[in-house]
């Protein structure tokens, strides 16, 4: 007869010191560990934050103001005192380029927390949850406004809207008194995010409806439900962090065509209006046909050089990272 000592055999692995670092982390540094060792998608990460704190810093790091004119140094080379050089009318090109960084930073974040983290998740949870009426009323409408060109709907509102716009902000600054709201470039983040709402918000709301969908059903929901928890706390506290993971993927790949999109209005004129600078302008500035253009294109190509560089590196730095956060947040990736 054999008598038990009471002593419990040790779980397989659990005296590794792997396993016990990794038992001991919460689920977020474990996510956080496995985003640094992918290095190339870490690089990028150090990248866009470098090309975003040059946009946020921007009135600090200046070596000019941005509107500063000086024809006697049209066209410039590299220099001491112009770092990048300077454009057809003598503008500092390296202040313009950082200043038009912040002009993408803005119009990326406003952008994405209006549409496709407020509206696109806000309604991704209620069209999965309730489902019916409510579910088929949400997905017509977006079926709709996705069955246009993406770039020709956005180029469509923006100039639809615009003029409206700065009517009404021309008419606040007569009333109150306040002046800049145009010129500030205000209103031309405002024609922007609103031209940019049906690019961003369906293919979220799309996503965080077919998540809830197959939550909903799940027995800690039925459980919250059978206990007479209300609707908003199920929807934020039950499910809406447990689809987090997918939203991070799909933001980190939106972004990069968010940024893009707002230079291509920029560039036919439909985005930032001068005297704000923004990396789309200074690209159409070179770029577009004319007699000016097509000599600067042709003389000084190194103009080019900067806005498409950063432009270049946003996009394709968001697409490295949202691929490491692909299969660093997916289970069935790792």
């Amino acid at each position: 007869m054999t008598i038990s000592t009471g002593t419990v055999e040790p779980t397989p692995g659990a005296d590794q010191p792997d396993f016990k670092q990794r038992s001991s982390r919460g689920h977020w540094r474990n996510v956080w560990v496995r985003f640094r060792r992918r290095r190339l998608a870490f690089v990028s990460l150090i990248i866009i934050t470098f090309i975003y704190l040059l946009g946020v810093f921007a009135p600090v790091i200046q070596t000019h103001d941005y509107q500063e004119t000086n024809l006697f140094k049209s066209q410039k080379g590299p220099s001491a005192e112009n770092w990048l050089g300077t454009d057809r009318l003598g503008r500092d090109i390296y202040t313009r380029v950082v200043w038009g960084i912040q002009t993408t930073v803005i119009i990326t974040i406003t952008s994405f927390i209006t549409g496709s983290l407020f509206l696109g998740v806000t309604m991704g949870l209620v069209a999965g949850y309730f489902r019916g009426f409510i579910d088929a009323v949400i997905m017509r409408i977006g079926e709709v406004i996705s069955a246009f060109p993406d770039i020709l709907l956005i180029i469509l509102l923006a100039a639809t809207l615009r003029p409206r716009i700065v009517e009404f902000a021309r008419n606040i600054e007569d009333s109150t008194g306040i002046n800049g709201l145009v010129s500030s470039g205000v209103v031309d983040y405002v024609v922007i995010g609103i031209a940019l709402l049906p690019l961003s918000w369906f293919g979220m709301m799309r996503l965080v409806r077919g998540q809830v969908l197959a939550l909903r059903e799940a027995e800690y929901v039925e459980a919250a439900r059978a206990m007479g928890t209300s609707t908003p706390r199920i929807l934020f506290q039950h499910i809406l962090p447990n689809v987090v993971s997918p939203v991070i993927v799909a933001v980190s790949f939106g972004i990069g065509a968010v940024a893009l999109s707002e230079v291509v209005l920029s560039f036919f004129g439909l985005g930032v209006q001068p005297p704000r600078p923004s990396l789309g302008v200074m690209i159409g500035e070179v770029t577009a046909r004319g007699g000016a253009s097509v000599s600067v294109l042709r003389d000084h190509p190194e103009q080019l050089l900067a806005p498409i560089i950063v432009v270049w590196l946003l996009i394709f730095c968001w697409n490295i990272i949202g691929d490491a956060l692909n299969d660093v947040l997916n289970p069935r990736a790792r």
